[in-house]
């Protein structure tokens, strides 16, 4: 764009002449002015001429952030996944725990197809009744009082670290502290990967070797280890500005929270002024048989954040409030230019409407209680391979222990059974399967995961 404008002030063009320099063409070396005076945008390829090619465009032209397996998805219904090739996989990743009501569910296709021939975006200077009800129903549903909506879990855990900032100028702390657990993950925004108290996903985004000033840890349901993170945040002209902890530790392992460890988070956070704030990002939504995570915990939060299984798979996050924190943001305080949008909200509202009329967070505790059996069952009869069974709901994990045998290659072995899984952390295979799977599904699941651990272990096992 600089170059165009130079050679049109310099007299080279008229103004009609300036437009776009294709990429593609500077590439080539094509003549630069015969190329601005008959430049035509390149139009997209034809996704079904892409079923050959995707890996190919993938590594010219997507950047590398994901380690990504060679599967090709071309539909979905229900819990099954469908790739280019033909094949049929029985989903229990289900989007990282994010496609609640599984694939093509028709109630939320058509929330979403009715909202986009209305209306699917204007910006938040207008009100948008979509986004008022799902803040309702979410406080209705929830001890909250009023909802912030953005478009994923980091921003929304990004909205809660700046409310417990402010909340805690406004008591005069000027050295505000955020107590986290060590092997969570709340998101890759900088201060949320700060908050993520694992210092792998801290490498090369420090400044001098320091990540964004604020945060301490401690360890997970550690009661000890929190007092003593809450003593030094307390320390030094400091003041702890909030407690941020998974209900349910996720990528660091399967994790389910101690009532203990959370009702001291809760004095702790009473006799400092400070908020506790649960990250139900993945628990949350229904996930651990209950609508959120710290409900299994026994504590009312002052802050919760949601996303993931919130729109269904269409990008929404939500931070939720109450009492002084709720109305610790003003006008000007924080924003989101997509946030609350008309169509994120309806899918939500879509979500919410069938989580209610079917009866979801009974097939969730029913399911649960068939996956965790299934397991315990597989965890005795290999117990060379498997250990620890854990978690809540669908949201379950079993530890791998096999010497010579990864929780990741026990995914891919599962894979080759039609079976799709996701490791959590770097000894756990975890089950996050839609939120409406099926007992004859489940069955299924656990079916295929024991040929897994047949196909990778083969000759070793000794059932």
């Amino acid at each position: 764009m600089r170059l165009s404008f130079s050679l049109f002030f310099a007299g080279c063009l008229s103004p009609s002449a300036v437009s776009f320099v294709p990429t593609a063409a500077v590439r080539t070396g094509t003549s630069l002015k015969a190329t601005i005076e008959e430049a035509k945008l390149i139009p997209p390829k034809k996704i079904a001429d892409l079923a050959n090619t995707a890996e190919e465009l993938y590594s010219e032209n997507v950047q590398k952030t994901y380690g990504r397996y060679s599967l090709t998805i071309k539909s979905g219904q229900g819990c099954y996944l469908t790739t280019t090739d033909g094949k049929n996989y029985l989903d229990c990743v289900s989007g990282i725990a994010t496609c609640a009501l599984g694939h093509n569910n028709p109630a939320l296709t058509k929330a979403i197809a009715d909202q986009m021939a209305t209306v699917h975006h204007v910006s938040n200077l207008y009100y948008i009744p979509e986004q008022a009800a799902l803040a309702n129903w979410l406080c209705e549903n929830s001890g909250g009082d009023k909802a912030f909506f953005c478009n994923s879990g980091a921003e929304s855990n990004e909205a809660a670290i700046k409310c417990a900032r402010r909340h805690a100028y406004n008591r005069g702390i000027e050295k505000p502290v955020i107590v986290t657990a060590e092997q969570s993950f709340h998101g890759r925004t900088l201060a949320a990967l700060t908050a993520t108290a694992q210092p792998k996903y801290h490498k090369g985004f420090g400044y001098g070797g320091e990540m964004v000033p604020g945060f301490d840890n401690c360890k997970y349901n550690d009661i000890a280890s929190l007092e003593a993170a809450v003593e030094r945040a307390t320390s030094d002209g400091k003041g702890l500005a909030a407690i941020m902890l998974e209900p349910l530790q996720g990528e660091g392992g399967i994790i389910p929270g101690d009532v203990d460890f959370f009702a001291k988070a809760r004095e702790l956070c009473d006799k400092h002024g400070a908020l506790l704030m649960c990250d139900e990002v993945q628990a949350g939504m229904g996930r651990t048989g209950t609508l959120w995570g710290h409900e299994q915990v026994g504590v009312i939060p002052d802050v919760f954040t949601s996303a993931k299984a919130l729109g269904g798979g269409v990008p929404i996050g939500a931070m939720v409030a109450r009492g002084e924190a709720a109305t610790t943001f003003g006008p000007g305080d924080h924003a989101s230019t997509y946030g609350g949008n008309p169509l994120a909200c309806a899918a939500g509202l879509a979500v919410a409407q069938y989580m209610s009329d079917h009866n979801i967070l009974e097939n969730v505790k029913a399911r649960g209680e068939q996956l965790s059996q299934g397991l315990e069952d597989l965890a005795e009869r290999y117990p060379n391979v498997l250990g620890d069974v854990r978690g809540w709901g669908l949201l379950r994990g079993v530890e791998c222990i096999a010497e010579d045998i990864t929780a990741g290659e026990l995914v891919g072995a599962a894979m080759e059974q039609g079976l799709l899984l996701v490791p959590a952390g770097a000894n756990v295979v975890r089950f996050v399967p839609p939120l409406i799977i099926s007992e004859d599904e489940m069955n299924l699941a656990l079916e295929k995961f024991e040929a897994a651990i047949k196909l990778k272990a083969g000759a070793d096992l000794q059932p």
